[in-house]
C-alpha cells in the first residue's frame, strides 16, 4: 500500500531508478489492492492549465472578488471574445447571474464559501446578435478560496424540450391549446390576479362551447370527417378571437378540452357585454355552412358565458359555472348562448343538496306532518283533515312540499317518504279516533304520488298500514293529480280499483287544470273531485270589482256533473266568507283553506275535534269551524 501512495504523490523523473522501473512504466495507472486502476495525478500546473484551455466545456476560474482570474477557450467562444480579454472582468456581468435577486444571492453566498454549489438556467446574447440557453455551474476550488465557473449551452436541449412540451400541450387535431395548456393559463391568470390588478381590469371571461349534434356526424359521415369539422371550427373560433381584438385589453386563448368541447378565455375582460358579444359572433361563425372536401355540412353550438371578477375566483370554480351555464344554453333549446346567473346557480345548487339528502332525512326523522281541515260548506263541521309533510332541513329551515316533492318523484325516494306519510298519518287518524269517539270520525287525506304505484306495491301497503293502525279503510281518502287518475292505465287503473274495493276513497286532485276528459271520469273508481284553486279566487270579492259570472258558471256545472255521477266535491283555497257563500250557493260539498285553519299541528287538529264533540253533546250551535 505505501508503494502505491508514493506511486500517486512522486512523479516519477527522467532514467532508471533502482526497483521503481522505467519512466514509462511509472505513468502507467497502479492498481490497487483490489486491482483497480487508478490514473496518476498530471505533472503540474501547466498540465492543469492545458486540460482547462483544451476543455470543451466552457469555464473560468473566479476570485472571492467575483472577478474573472482566467477563462479557457471554450467560454471564450461562448461569448465571442478573446480568452486574455475576460481577465479581469466581472464573472455575474458575463453570465447575467444579477438578473434575479435570489440568484444573486445565491451567488453571493458561494463567493463567500457559505454555500456549496449553485445551478442555475440563463439566456446570453451572442456578440453576433443571436441568443443562447446555458445552465451556470459553480462551485468551489477546494483549498484556495476561488469558484469555478462552468457555462454548458443547452440551446438544443431546451430546444427539443420546447418542441416536446408544444406536442404535449396542443391538440393533434385542431393544433389548438389542449386542457391541459387552458388549465395552466387560467391558473396562471388567476394566481396573477391575485397580487394585483397591475394596470389590467383584474376581470376574467369564459365562453365554454359545446358543439351540437356532433355525434350524429362521427355516427353517420365517420370520424375523418369529424375530425375535419373539428379543425374547421377551431379556425373559426380563432378567427373570431383575432378579429375581437383582444389585444388592446388583455390576452385570449382558443382551446379544445376535449370532444367537441372548446373554450375561449378572455383574460383582462372589460365587462359582461364583451364575452356576450364574443359569444354571438362566436355563434353566427359556427352556424355558416362548412364545406369539407366536397361535403357540405350546417351545425351549430350551445355556449356558456361566465364573466366575473377574478379576485377569490378558482379555476375549478370558474370552470364548474361554466359547465353549469352550457347545461342551462342546452336545456333551454340548444343553438344559443346562456349567460351565468347566480340566482339560477343558487336555485340549482340547493336542489342538488336537498336530492343528495333527502333519502337519509326520511331515515334521520327529519320530516313531520301538519294537517289542514276539511269542512262542510253546509253546516261547518269538520269532515276530515289532509295531511301535508313538511321538511325541518337542519340548513334551509322547514321546507313545504313544493320545495322538494318534485325531486322526490324525479330520483324515486317518494316511494320510501310516501310510505311515511302515509303510515304516519293513518297512525295519528286512528289516535283521534281513539282519544275523541265520535259517531263522525274524521278522516284523514294522503296525497299519492303516479310513481308510487309504479314503483311499490300501493295497494299492499295501504292494506298493511290500515292492519298495523287499526284504522277503518273508509277513514283514508287518497288524492292523486287529475293528469294522473285521468291518464291512468294498466296497473295503476288495477291499483286504483283494487284501493276502492277495499273501500278507500279516491279523491281527484286539482281538478280542471289536467285532461279534463270528463267520459273517462265516469269509468273511474273516484269517489271526490277537488277542484282547483284557480276557479275558487275567481269567487273572490275585491274592493271596487265584481266577481266573474263566468266562474260561478263553470264551478257550479263542474259540481252539477260530478253530483250526478255520485261523486262529492271539495274546494281548494277559500279564503273569505263570501267565496264559502258563493260556494255553498252552487251545491259545493267541503271546502278548505285560510278561512278555516292553515296547516297546523296535530294537537291543534285534537282540539277542534274536541270542541266540535262538546257541542254536539250540548245541543245545535254554532261550529266552532264556522
Amino acid at each position: 500500500m505505501h508503494g502505491h501512495s508514493r506511486t500517486l504523490r512522486e512523479p516519477t523523473v527522467s532514467g532508471t531508478s533502482e526497483g521503481t522501473g522505467s519512466a514509462a512504466d511509472s505513468i502507467r495507472p497502479a492498481l490497487t489492492e483490489r486491482h483497480t486502476a487508478v490514473p496518476v495525478v498530471p505533472d503540474g500546473p501547466r498540465d492543469y492549465r492545458a486540460a482547462f484551455d483544451a476543455a470543451h466545456l466552457a469555464m473560468a476560474v473566479v476570485g472571492r472578488d467575483g472577478d474573472v482570474i482566467a477563462a479557457n477557450h471554450a467560454l471564450a467562444a461562448l461569448l465571442g471574445a478573446e480568452p486574455r480579454s475576460l481577465a479581469g472582468q466581472c464573472a455575474a456581468d458575463l453570465v447575467d447571474l444579477a438578473a434575479e435577486a435570489r440568484t444573486w444571492q445565491a451567488y453571493q453566498e458561494v463567493l463567500r464559501g457559505r454555500q456549496a454549489r449553485l445551478r442555475c438556467t440563463r439566456r446570453l446574447k451572442h456578440p453576433d446578435g443571436h441568443s443562447l440557453w446555458t445552465e451556470v455551474t459553480l462551485g468551489p476550488v477546494p483549498g484556495t478560496g476561488e469558484v469555478l465557473l462552468s457555462v454548458a449551452d443547452i440551446s438544443d436541449r431546451r430546444d427539443l424540450q420546447a418542441r416536446l412540451r408544444h406536442l404535449q400541450m396542443h391538440d393533434p387535431v385542431t393544433r389548438l391549446p389542449n386542457r391541459a395548456l387552458f388549465f395552466e393559463r387560467l391558473s396562471a391568470a388567476l394566481e396573477a390576479s391575485a397580487y394585483g390588478p397591475g394596470g389590467g381590469t383584474g376581470r376574467i371571461g369564459l365562453c365554454y362551447l359545446d358543439l351540437d349534434g356532433f355525434k350524429a356526424v362521427n355516427d353517420t359521415m365517420g370520424h375523418r370527417v369529424g375530425d375535419r369539422l373539428l379543425t374547421a371550427v377551431a379556425a373559426r373560433l380563432t378567427q373570431c378571437a383575432d378579429q375581437s381584438g383582444y389585444g388592446r385589453t388583455g390576452g385570449h386563448l382558443v382551446a379544445r378540452l376535449g370532444g367537441d368541447e372548446f373554450a375561449l378565455l378572455v383574460e383582462e375582460s372589460t365587462g359582461t357585454e364583451q364575452l356576450t358579444d364574443l359569444a354571438r359572433s362566436v355563434l353566427a361563425a359556427v352556424q355558416e355552412p362548412f364545406d369539407l372536401a366536397g361535403q357540405r355540412l350546417s351545425v351549430s353550438a350551445s355556449i356558456g358565458v361566465v364573466e366575473r371578477d377574478a379576485a377569490g375566483t378558482s379555476a375549478t370554480g370558474l370552470m364548474q359555472a361554466a359547465d353549469t351555464t352550457l347545461y342551462w344554453a342546452k336545456a333551454d333549446g340548444k343553438a344559443r348562448w346562456t349567460l351565468f346567473d347566480p340566482e339560477r346557480n343558487a336555485h340549482r345548487m340547493t336542489r342538488q343538496a336537498l336530492s343528495s339528502t333527502l333519502r337519509p332525512a326520511v331515515e334521520r326523522g327529519e320530516f313531520e306532518l301538519e294537517y289542514q281541515p276539511l269542512v262542510d260548506l253546509e253546516s261547518g263541521a269538520l269532515r276530515g283533515v289532509e295531511a301535508l309533510v313538511r321538511w325541518s332541513h337542519p340548513q334551509f329551515g322547514t321546507l313545504t312540499p313544493n320545495r322538494f316533492i318534485g325531486i322526490a318523484e324525479e330520483d324515486g325516494s317518494i316511494v320510501q317518504l310516501g310510505q311515511w306519510v302515509l303510515r304516519t298519518a293513518c297512525r295519528q287518524a286512528r289516535r283521534w279516533q281513539i282519544e275523541q269517539p265520535s259517531d263522525s270520525p274524521v278522516f284523514v287525506s294522503v296525497n299519492v304520488a303516479v310513481r308510487q304505484v309504479w314503483d311499490s306495491d300501493l295497494v299492499g301497503d295501504v292494506a298493511e298500514i290500515l292492519a298495523e293502525t287499526g284504522l277503518a279503510p273508509q277513514l283514508l281518502q287518497l288524492e292523486l293529480t287529475e293528469s294522473a287518475v285521468m291518464g291512468s292505465a294498466g296497473r295503476p287503473l288495477q291499483a286504483l280499483q283494487a284501493l276502492s274495493d277495499m273501500g278507500v276513497r279516491i279523491a281527484i286532485d286539482d281538478f280542471g287544470t289536467g285532461y279534463s276528459n270528463l267520459a273517462y271520469l265516469s269509468r273511474l273508481p273516484v269517489s271526490v273531485l277537488k277542484l282547483d284553486g284557480s276557479f275558487v279566487r275567481g269567487f273572490r270579492y275585491e274592493e271596487g270589482t265584481h266577481p266573474n259570472p263566468a266562474d260561478e258558471t263553470i264551478v257550479e256545472a263542474m259540481v252539477q256533473l260530478a253530483h250526478r255521477l255520485g261523486l262529492t266535491v271539495t274546494a281548494e283555497c277559500v279564503e273569505t266568507a263570501g267565496q264559502a257563500a258563493r260556494l255553498r250557493r252552487v251545491g259545493c260539498d267541503t271546502g278548505q283553506g285560510w278561512l278555516y285553519s292553515r296547516a297546523v299541528a296535530p294537537g291543534e287538529i285534537a282540539a277542534m275535534i274536541s270542541r266540535q264533540v262538546a257541542a254536539r253533546a250540548d245541543g245545535p250551535a254554532p261550529h266552532p269551524l264556522v
